[in-house]
């Protein structure tokens, strides 16, 4: 089998830093060509994962592009997949199109005809009511949990072949010595994302917490800094940008709460791995939870609020913990020593791995072919 994987221009395959989607990809990819399904990638050029052919419209990520006003970046997702859409008209030796763009890779599709596709929902459904209440019946999708499908308009469900969990090519890593002291919160610093709530309970507590991710794409605390004093700077308005001023850097003492910025690779599997458990204050129905396999795949306990993915991720008590409020989040961290980070790894291994994955997609993939 040959499959385009469509990945979109916003960020290399793998990611240097933060990507969802992107190193979803990355970790199903590998997966696949181990089973002897070729892959063409349609990505960043910048994109290093091994793969069969590589296309793209632009050399490096367009990720940055996204800050712009509407109408100055409107064109870069249509002229990626008008790409793909050339790319599919000029072969007939695709046999499937696995799609992860947001909206326009299942428009654009639906129209073109050829091979079939099989489209990734990886956001809030409850987005782009409009196009979702009339998707297009040609397009087969998944989603990456149950929770997130139970929200879908009645169009999407029918359309659905059900749930595929998130992976973690760090299932199986060997446990790290020196398991520190540290809570952390990796990802993107967001209101969506809660980081003030780990932050106020853990300055509360006395316990060490690092938040690890970028503010609205800056990576580093001088490159916010740039953004901060600069009142004409295009971000220096933007909703993540206020959301650390007004409500995370109130907690930050360089000491007890510090924010280190994006941080990827080792350095950043390391800070996770070494820490003591990994909080997620989820301020909305998460609908993938990658960062909580990362934790149990790490062996680090998740403790985090009873929404979206998590219940399905979290076995509560025994892989982690599940609390209703910020009172109840605050309990259970203080008693995340309870919790086996060798149980935590195992239920990576058995759940998350990314054989796991890519044996339900190439049931997908089988489905869909057979369908069309």
């Amino acid at each position: 089998m040959k499959v385009l994987v469509n990945a979109g221009p916003w960020l290399a395959v793998p990611p240097p830093g933060y990507g969802g989607i992107e190193n979803v990809v990355a970790t199903l990819v590998p997966a696949l060509r181990e089973r002897g399904v070729r892959i063409v990638l349609a990505a960043a050029g910048s994109s290093t994962l091994e793969v069969d052919e590589l296309i793209s419209v632009y050399d490096d990520g367009q990720f940055a592009e996204l800050q712009k006003p509407y109408n100055q970046v409107m064109g870069i997702a249509h002229a990626h997949q008008a790409r793909v859409a050339a790319e599919l008209r000029a072969r007939d030796d695709i046999d499937l199109v696995h799609d992860h763009v947001e909206v326009v890779g299942p428009s654009v599709l639906s129209a073109l005809g050829g091979p079939p596709v099989l489209h990734t929902l990886h956001w809030d459904l409850r987005k782009h009511p409009a196009f979702y209440a009339a998707f297009p019946p040609s397009i087969a999708v998944n989603g990456v949990s149950e929770s997130q499908l139970a929200r879908a308009p009645d169009a999407l469900r029918a359309a659905s072949l059900g749930a595929v969990h998130l992976a973690s090519p760090l299932a199986g890593r060997p446990a790290v010595a020196g398991q520190g002291e540290h809570l952390v919160v990796m990802g993107r610093i967001c209101g969506l994302k809660g980081q003030h709530v780990a932050a106020r309970i853990c300055q509360k507590l006395g316990l060490p917490l690092v938040l690890a991710g970028p503010v609205s794409g800056r990576n580093s605390p001088a490159e916010l800094d740039v953004v901060v004093q600069d009142p004409y700077h295009p971000l220096h308005s933007h909703p993540d940008v206020r959301y650390h001023l007004d409500q995370v850097a109130r907690y930050l003492d360089g000491d007890l709460v510090r924010w280190v910025g994006a941080v990827g690779g080792e350095a950043r599997d390391d800070l996770y791995a070494s820490a003591r458990a990994a909080l997620f204050p989820i301020q909305w129905d998460e609908p993938g939870g990658t960062a909580v396999v990362e934790a149990l795949a790490l062996g680090v306990p998740p403790v985090g609020l009873r929404r979206g993915c998590l219940p399905e991720i979290i076995d509560h008590g025994r892989t982690g913990f599940l609390a209703d409020s910020e009172e109840e989040l605050a309990e259970w961290v203080l008693r995340v020593d309870e919790l086996d980070p060798e149980e935590c790894r195992e239920e990576a291994r058995r759940r998350f791995s990314p054989s796991v994955m890519a044996e339900r997609y190439l049931e997908l993939y089988e489905a869909v072919t057979a369908r069309a």
